[in-house]
């Protein structure tokens, strides 16, 4: 996985990622809404986003949870100008890779670490969560959402691109020998377009084409096209899959 090609989509996608991401703001607000019935007013005050992108689940997050101090990251820098009416004194944001950014350098504790649609995108999620422990006050939250085996499986079986996405079970597996599980659900979201040229353009301007280094040819995409129409239309438009997943762990006492 080149992460330097994903900041760079990314970054290319951020000021029409607000706008063309539907489905992502979709599975931000249910995320956001049940993070909040898990976490107490008490348990607030520290919290760490892992992948802010242009803020969406931020401001979602900040709206419900009113956090006395928060860290956004993201391996894009370009995204600071994104989060300019919310950054401060008390909201900070900090560019860098989080599979491999010294959080723990500055001894800080977090009540919740939180992230959406964002770790389907690491190299090593076990990792990550491994990593994650000892940043968490005791009995911390862990809460994020990524995707499960079936997203966007119509781009996948056309192109034989794809991330390595984790079933639900597989991430309780990964999760288990050092968080209590409170809480996992999945669900399958259709996206309808009017045609493949307008799946290929949202999937552009959302930024999700960072895996893809091989530049499209005409007859390329003629074929993909008229694959993408016999495989999956439906009533003169063409289905995109979602399949997200959220999580709400805890940490356990060591």
């Amino acid at each position: 996985m080149d992460k330097k090609l994903i900041a760079q989509r990314f970054a290319k996608a951020a000021s029409s990622y607000g706008e063309e991401a539907t489905v992502q703001r979709l599975i931000a607000g249910k995320m956001a809404s049940i993070l909040a019935l898990y976490i107490q007013k008490e348990n607030r005050r520290n919290i760490l986003e892992i992948g802010c992108g242009t803020g969406i689940f931020s401001r979602m997050l900040i709206g419900l949870l009113k956090p006395e101090r928060m860290l956004l990251n993201d391996i894009c820098p370009e995204m600071h100008e994104q989060l300019k009416d919310i950054v401060n004194d008390r909201i900070i944001f900090r560019s860098g890779d989080a599979e491999t950014y010294p959080f723990g350098q500055t001894n800080e504790i977090y009540d919740v670490i939180a992230s959406c649609s964002a770790i389907q995108w690491f190299k090593d999620p076990d990792a990550f969560f491994t990593r994650m422990h000892p940043l968490l006050a005791t009995e911390g939250i862990l809460a994020f959402s990524t995707f499960g085996n079936d997203n966007m499986k119509e781009i996948s079986a056309l192109t034989g691109q794809g991330l390595p996405y984790f079933s639900p079970e597989e991430l309780k597996v990964k999760l288990s020998d050092r968080y209590h599980l409170l809480y996992i659900s999945a669900e399958k979201i259709c996206k309808r377009f009017g045609d493949p040229k307008d799946v290929l353009y949202h999937l552009k301007r959302t930024g999700v084409t960072g895996i893809r280094q091989q530049p499209w040819t005409r007859t390329r995409f003629i074929r993909f096209c008229d694959e993408y129409r016999t495989r999956y239309g439906d009533e003169g438009e063409v289905i995109l899959t979602y399949h997200p997943v959220y999580i709400i762990a805890q940490k356990k006492k060591t």
